[in-house]
């Protein structure tokens, strides 16, 4: 759980807000950043994957480091090594500062409900993983910092594990010359290694890791009716299956659920699988006649095919091999 003991909201209090806002690599704070850092192992194999997080207004680091747990200040595996500021500009949210109270209630002089700040949207999303199970490649930090992106609308959303290695590696910025060694200097030794000794097979085995990291497939989250409604367009027009999960955070068997629909979006990249927070978009759960979570909403070119209600894993995974089956059939 998120610790509520956070040095950050003092120099709020007191007023610090030119401290605050700065970039400072040496008191680890990168407001409104990305933040990245190398994998003991992964990285050596795949310089572009690492440990990220995202931070608050005032800088501190955010980043999803264990089951049902949201570290903040304490950046695992190591200190900062690149980051990315991200522009307000180009999020659908209020660029004032709120006052951080907490992630489990609102600052007295909080704007409107509904209206989000920078640091509300975290919050919002450090609430959902402090439930959710960790799975290295279901469920990381990457999907922590792409839920973040996609609920401040960054650049449209539609954030996802690959786009967002991609926009890191790319786009970050080295904290140091000495960061950059310690990042590239053990895949150097490694890869020097394997081809010696391993040749094509090293090769041959390095793509197939590379390609078992990244491979893309994922339950999207829906955070505004802009993105739902775009998500479905895009369903749509693809004239893929898909799935739709109709949730609550305060739902239990939606919690028990999450990984094996998580798991099931990796196997099946050809299936869309969307997720809807009844709380967050009433009217769409309105919209599409849901009572009761979860509920599962299968959908082609627009039309209801098929629902799941419950958190039924043998139904829920039927229910999708056989409208796969029947668009095998069709095709």
């Amino acid at each position: 759980m998120e610790s509520n003991a956070d040095p950050e909201n003092q120099l709020m209090i007191e007023g610090s807000t030119s401290l605050m806002f700065r970039i400072d690599p040496k008191r680890q704070r990168f407001p409104c950043c990305i933040v990245w850092t190398p994998l003991p192992v992964i990285s050596w194999l795949i310089p572009f994957i690492g440990h990220i997080g995202i931070c608050r207004e005032g800088g501190v680091i955010l980043d999803f480091a264990g089951p049902n747990f949201v570290s903040v200040d304490n950046f695992a595996f190591g200190a900062v090594a690149r980051y990315i500021q991200i522009s307000k500009e180009k999020c659908h949210i209020f660029s004032l500062p709120t006052l951080y109270k907490g992630e489990d209630q609102h600052g007295a002089d909080e704007p409107e409900r509904g209206i989000l700040t920078w640091d509300d949207a975290l919050r919002k999303s450090t609430q959902e993983f402090q439930h959710r199970s960790y799975n290295l490649f279901t469920c990381n930090c990457h999907s922590f910092v792409a839920n973040n992106l996609n609920r401040l609308r960054f650049s449209t959303g539609g954030w996802n594990v690959v786009n967002l290695a991609a926009l890191i590696f790319l786009k970050g910025k080295w904290v140091s010359k000495a960061s950059m060694v310690r990042s590239f200097l053990p895949f150097l030794v490694v890869v020097g290694l394997g081809l010696a000794f391993g040749g094509s097979t090293f090769l041959t085995f390095l793509a197939f890791f590379t390609f078992f990291l990244v491979e893309e497939g994922q339950v999207i989250s829906c955070h505004t009716v802009e993105a739902w409604n775009e998500q479905l367009q895009r369903g749509n027009d693809s004239r893929k299956l898909m799935v739709v999960d109709f949730t609550a955070s305060w739902c239990g068997p939606c919690r028990f659920i999450m990984p094996f629909l998580t798991e099931l979006a990796k196997r099946l990249p050809n299936v869309v699988f969307l997720k809807v927070d009844v709380d967050e978009l009433k009217s769409v759960a309105q919209d599409w006649a849901v009572e009761a979570m979860p509920t599962f909403v299968f959908l082609k070119e627009g039309s209801i095919v098929d629902k799941v209600v419950g958190a039924k894993r043998d139904e829920l995974q039927q229910t999708i091999a056989k409208h796969i089956a029947t668009s095998g059939a069709s095709a």
